[in-house]
């Protein structure tokens, strides 16, 4: 009895793989040199694949459910071996489980900045990252290209392979489109589904579809970044002549709190005449443009140097009514006044 239950441990009835943590792709049934029983059940779970091997060559697949293993359910095998339909004997073969759950929070990315042409800044060079998820569909095609006959088989194993992929698509891919950096920014829920489109096919090659990809950032460098943020600084501020009247305009408040109110405004910017007349139109120009129409007149009669005192006692009564009403300050008028009639001596 003894010998009996010595010789039935040998034979292999029971075949089934119970996932022990998550990442492992393939693994290879235990069987050593023990065979499997004719008759022997089989047992495959939701989200695994069982493969039947014949010395290198893929045999039978078998999806999810519970299969008794005999010539009728082993028909490619039986082929193989050369089986009558009277076989009731122990035989070996190499089985391998294959996980086909959905492999999720993968992560890629540039580890180097990707060199291109874009239209708007010329060659530069760009960093992107983000996450994909994929599963295995496969089994034949991932034994064959991927897996072979080793033991076991994980994600860690894979994903220096799937990120390269990913890597060097998304480079040919930004290489081809002519899309300006800017749009590819703005844009990254499609450029992630083109992203896909390209990888589909690449993936199907091993045996694996790649069920989602997002592109989470598309950035520059740090000093290309800089020269980025400027140039859109440049563009919401508008021509230089508009720059110029921005400035000044921001520093009339500042100057109204300082020793010589609006006269030190020249002094801050910078000494000599054309400094100040320049200084002085734009000052004139950007109070023109943000005051209202009916006072727009004095301030812009303000910025012009007087020819005669006639107009000079013109221009005071017209700043003199600003202060009335609140636009211009005592300070900033006593100022223009010191150097309106200085300009009569």
């Amino acid at each position: 009895m003894a010998l009996m239950d010595f010789i039935r441990k040998q034979f292999i009835d029971v075949i089934h793989w119970t996932e022990e943590g998550d990442g492992i792709l393939a693994m290879r049934y235990p069987l050593q040199d023990m065979e499997i029983q004719y008759g022997a059940q089989l047992t495959v779970r939701d989200s695994q694949i069982a493969v039947f091997v014949n010395e290198g060559q893929v045999a039978d697949i078998f999806g999810p459910g519970l299969y008794k293993l005999t010539t009728r359910t082993l028909p490619v095998l039986t082929y193989l071996k050369n089986w009558d339909k009277l076989f009731e004997s122990p035989f070996k073969s190499e089985v391998y489980f294959f996980s086909t759950r959905l492999q999720l929070d993968h992560k890629w990315g540039t580890s180097n900045p990707i060199t291109i042409r874009d239209k708007d800044f010329g060659m530069v060079r760009m960093r992107a990252f983000g996450i994909y998820s994929y599963r295995l569909s496969d089994p034949k095609k991932f034994y064959g290209e991927i897996s072979g006959t080793r033991e076991q088989y994980t994600v860690d194993d894979l994903d220096g392979q799937l990120r390269n992929l990913v890597i060097s698509s998304m480079t040919d891919l930004f290489g081809e489109s002519g899309v300006p950096f800017i749009d590819m920014a703005a844009n990254q829920d499609e450029l992630g589904r083109a992203l896909k489109g390209r990888l589909d096919t690449v993936f199907d090659r091993y045996g694996l579809v790649l069920d989602s990809l997002v592109v989470q950032n598309v950035s520059l460098p740090e000093e290309l970044q800089k020269v980025l943020d400027t140039r859109i600084g440049m563009n919401m501020i508008g021509d230089l002549g508009r720059y110029t009247q921005y400035q000044v305009a921001s520093s009339i408040p500042l100057a109204a709190q300082n020793e010589g109110g609006i006269a030190g405004i020249g002094a801050g910017l910078g000494a000599g005449l054309g400094i100040g007349q320049t200084m002085s139109t734009a000052m004139g120009a950007a109070m023109q443009a943000s005051a209202p129409a009916a006072v727009g007149a004095p301030l812009a009669a303000a910025a012009v140097t007087p020819q005669s005192a006639d107009e000079v006692m013109a221009t005071l009564e017209k700043l003199h009514a600003l202060v009335g009403k609140g636009i211009v300050s005592q300070a900033e008028f006593d100022a223009k006044k010191a150097e309106l009639l200085g300009k009569l001596v």
